[in-house]
């Protein structure tokens, strides 16, 4: 009973995030915040609201596993839309690592 969940746990830290241009990637839980991974992986990113999905700062384009994510919600477009973020950024406070990705942000 217990090797189930061991199982998996494992396949959870078995998700990785590349950052691009560098090539950098760290491994994160699947069900973690994007954010949480982009801070762990060092790379800086604009959050005035301190990632309380108000300031839609945290933009990053996703260039692989778009399709492991969840698609956006109704808050993220209304917090887009508010803050004149391009359409086809994920706000990385809002979004949910679910399988391997790979981002960048405009300023790296």
């Amino acid at each position: 009973m217990d090797a189930p969940e061991a199982n998996a746990y494992d396949r959870a830290m078995d998700v990785r995030v590349r950052f691009q241009p560098s090539g950098r990637s760290v491994p994160a839980a699947a069900g973690s915040l994007l954010i949480d991974a982009v801070t762990r992986g060092g790379l800086p990113l604009a959050s005035a609201c301190g990632a309380d999905g108000l300031c839609g700062r945290c933009g990053v384009r996703i260039l692989a596993g778009a399709s492991t994510l969840a698609p956006e919600s109704a808050d993220e477009r209304r917090i887009k839309q508010r803050n004149r973020i391009d359409a086809e950024f994920r706000l990385a406070c809002r979004t949910v690592v679910r399988g391997d990705l790979e981002i960048t942000a405009t300023y790296w």
